[in-house]
């Protein structure tokens, strides 16, 4: 099982999108600080969520969502919950 997935930063303005095997190990390397790419923007939340049965697709559904198609789409999920 894959998940795509996208996290959100607790204090700064930014989301990161990505793909793994195993999101809680992942979420957690994430906010320890182990993820070169966003060690500067933790904490984070996870915004979004989606699983997949094989990797090629889990890996195609991280590619839309770091497109400009599924800015829109990340943003509301973002606002609705900053509502909460």
């Amino acid at each position: 099982m894959f998940t795509a997935y996208a996290l959100q930063s607790i204090h700064k303005n930014y989301i990161y999108k990505g793909f793994t095997s195993n999101l809680k190990d992942r979420f957690k390397r994430h906010n320890e600080g182990r993820e070169k790419t966003t060690a500067h923007y933790r904490p984070f939340k996870i915004i979004y969520t989606k699983e997949f049965s094989n990797r090629k697709n889990a890996r195609d559904h991280e590619k839309w969502l770091k497109s400009s198609a599924s800015r829109e789409f990340l943003k509301q999920i973002s606002t609705k919950l900053k509502l909460l």
